[in-house]
């Protein structure tokens, strides 16, 4: 049963529109024609036999190019399918960071073989009630079962960044998670996905975030607390911070442009952000005594060094008390 919905406004240029071959031969026109039209009208070649225009193209990022290349894949199939694995978390708008972007997934709905192509993977795949819905006037794996799909494919901390994303903005549940996991425990590269549920959590709300939670179980260092709620004196909740060590009293905060874009207020530039972000800290600090890390997508880049350094801010706190 397919369950309509839409996530993106008719303009957004993942929705193409995407020019067919086939279609311009059946107005008339063969390849030189349409060669010419290419040049003439500036379309760019998504992938064989299908364009979009320039303007489209040069407005996408890495994965709206991805989105597009999905669609040109399923308006080119000559054999049922949906979109799956990361090619439907894209429809999701589930963040794909460290997942390969060069090949479209698919999985057939009869449940006869698939096939492999330069850009294309074509899974054989059995479906159960539920599995399948259209997003954005395209039919896609559900949230949950694509979400585990991409975890056989590519990085745990990969899988575990979209699988978070999938949990904060209830597109599905972690009920609904370990239930799709039932039914894939004998498939390829499924092991890592038993990993994945054990470390997926909703309360993560960004990639950032998603990434330094797996840093911190990749590297040994103490599970924080995640969204630690901070009180004043009459109980009243004046914080809620990212990740937390109680027993060490230190927290972290993962500083990001994400972050302070979504705090602006009207009329407000990202360094506003910042200073209120600072005082929100002094006074932390100031009612809980507590130390504050704060770390940025650089940081992230060499996680052994990031996790020696918190592990020795933790032990130093551990000592001065």
């Amino acid at each position: 049963m397919f369950l309509p919905k839409t996530t993106r406004p008719a303009d957004d240029p993942r929705n193409g529109p995407l020019i067919f071959r086939r279609d311009l031969l059946a107005q008339g026109y063969d390849d030189r024609a349409i060669a010419r039209l290419v040049r003439r009208e500036g379309l760019v070649r998504v992938r064989a036999g299908a364009y979009v225009p320039a303007l489209v193209w040069s407005a996408s990022d890495a994965q709206a190019r991805f989105v597009l290349r999905g669609r040109a894949v399923l308006g080119a199939s000559r054999t049922p399918v949906v979109l799956s694995h990361t090619s439907a978390l894209a429809e999701w708008d589930v963040p794909l960071w460290g997942f390969d972007l060069s090949t479209v997934h698919t999985t057939r709905t009869d449940q006869l073989s698939g096939r492999r192509g330069r850009d294309i993977h074509q899974h054989e795949g059995r479906m159960w009630p539920g599995d399948l819905a259209v997003v954005n006037g395209v039919p896609v794996m559900t949230p949950a079962r694509a979400c585990l799909e991409a975890a056989t494919l590519g990085r745990t901390e990969s899988a575990l960044c979209a699988a978070n994303d999938v949990l904060h903005r209830r597109l599905a549940t972690s009920a609904a998670l370990h239930t799709q996991y039932v039914g894939m425990e004998n498939w390829p590269n499924s092991l890592q996905v038993e990993l994945l549920l054990r470390l997926a959590d909703g309360r993560i709300e960004s990639l950032g975030e998603s990434r330094f939670f797996w840093c911190c179980f990749q590297q040994g260092l103490p599970r924080p607390t995640l969204q630690y709620l901070v009180r004043d004196a009459s109980g009243r909740i004046v914080a809620r911070l990212d990740f937390a060590w109680p027993q060490h009293r230190v927290w972290l905060e993962f500083d990001g442009n994400v972050k302070y874009e979504k705090f602006l207020r009207v009329g407000e530039r990202a360094s506003d952000v910042v200073l209120r972000e600072r005082d929100l800290e002094r006074m932390v600090a100031g009612l809980t005594g507590w130390r504050c890390i704060r770390i940025t997508w650089s940081d992230l880049a060499d996680p052994v060094r990031l996790a020696a350094s918190i592990r020795a801010e933790l032990q130093q706190v551990a000592v001065a008390s």
